[in-house]
């Protein structure tokens, strides 16, 4: 009967990766030889680092889910009463593609992967550029074993059964005659080595996981969703391997009054019917602080001003984006009796008192009457 390598760990049978590895290692640390003398604990800490190799290794624990033991002696056929050897389709294939030759073993120590990291800033920020402080949690190299994955004074040894090859040979029958195939060394992975004395920190891995400060570098002119490589500041690899790249996404936070499109700024100003009329001076908000500007008179709702080099600086090359004041002609919609007299007053000397009129055909001067008096 195959073993139950499963609740060996402790984990479900749709265990994640990340969940046997936490919790080999937790089973590891409180099994281990150097920590509990007792030989049952030894046992059971040999049936621990078992139940990893398989679990951890996608091909081996194929083969547990279908129902077979990949650590399970395995002969020339099938015993009496019994079932023959696994044969899977890597099988298949090794035998018409010579897959049965050796490979030798494979290395431990291994190049880490990438990671990324979102970070949020402000449009100053983003605009200008700023040297931000960043928390990484990575894999780092184990300081107790140097990234060896052995524990203090002992050092990985020969595999006894494939004899340092990394993979051992077997003879099974199949439809297709007798095939001879290669597969890695269910004792040591494949690597050629075993680890008798895993070191406790790392459990053998030759990394741990840390949270570490650094502080990344921000140019000015980034834009939201661009990345920023950071060299060897991901993942350390397995063995102590070298680390992947750090990748930092810039995520910029809405502004309170200004959009972005590219390196131009868009911003809004809602002006009275008046001011638009007689024109007047605006007080500016910009990135660089506050400007004055001249509104012409007679200005037309819809109309908008550009302030030459008042965007963001650009992010390659030099000189920076404009910025668009948007202007909104605000038309009032209550007045007061002498506001009215006024205002027909005005309409009379520039002849445009014929509202009755405008209003039967359906044009501009009704709708502007109608606001006026407050209908709609």
């Amino acid at each position: 009967m195959a073993k139950d390598y499963y609740g060996i760990l402790g984990v479900r049978r749709e265990a994640s990766p990340d969940d046997i590895k936490r919790a080999y290692r937790k089973l590891a640390r409180e099994y281990h030889p150097d920590v509990n003398p007792d030989p049952a604990a030894h046992e059971k800490f040999k049936d621990i680092n078992a139940a990893y190799e398989v679990l951890s290794d996608p091909r081996k624990r194929e083969i547990v889910d279908l129902g077979g033991d990949p650590l399970a002696p395995q002969g020339g056929g099938p015993g009496p009463g019994g079932a023959g050897p696994f044969v899977g389709f890597q099988d298949i294939m090794d035998a018409f593609f010579g897959g049965g030759g050796s490979r030798g073993p494979r290395p431990r120590t291994r190049a880490g992967a990438d990671a990324i990291l979102r970070l949020d800033l402000d449009l100053h920020e983003t605009a200008f550029g700023v040297d931000a402080p960043i928390t990484v949690d990575t894999a780092v190299l184990c300081t107790t074993c140097s990234g060896a994955g052995t524990a203090a004074g002992t050092h990985p040894q020969t595999c006894e059964t494939c004899a340092g090859r990394g993979e051992i040979q077997s003879v099974q029958k199949t439809f297709l005659g007798q095939v001879v195939s290669a597969r890695p060394c269910p004792t040591c992975q494949g690597f050629g080595t075993t680890i008798p004395h895993p070191c406790p920190q790392c459990a053998g891995e030759g990394r741990v996981r840390s949270r570490r400060s650094l502080t990344v570098k921000i140019p000015a002119g980034v834009e939201d969703g661009m990345r920023i490589r950071l060299a060897n500041q991901g993942e350390v690899g397995p063995g102590g391997g070298p680390a992947g790249d750090l990748y930092v996404e810039i995520h910029e936070r809405p502004h309170d009054v200004f959009s972005r499109k590219g390196d131009d700024l868009h911003c809004r100003v809602t002006l009275p019917m008046t001011a638009a009329a007689l024109g007047t001076r605006l007080t500016i908000k910009t990135l660089d602080g506050e400007e004055t500007v001249d509104v012409k008179a007679g200005t037309q709702p819809g109309a908008s001003m550009r302030l030459r080099a008042r965007g963001v600086p650009h992010l390659r090359g030099t000189g920076r984006g404009d910025l668009h004041v948007h202007l909104d002609v605000r038309t009032p919609t209550k007045l007061d009796p002498e506001q009215e007299r006024l205002l027909r007053e005005l309409a009379s000397l520039r002849g445009e008192e014929l509202a009755e009129v405008s209003r039967q055909k359906g044009g501009l001067f009704s709708s502007i009457r109608d606001a006026f008096n407050g209908h709609a």
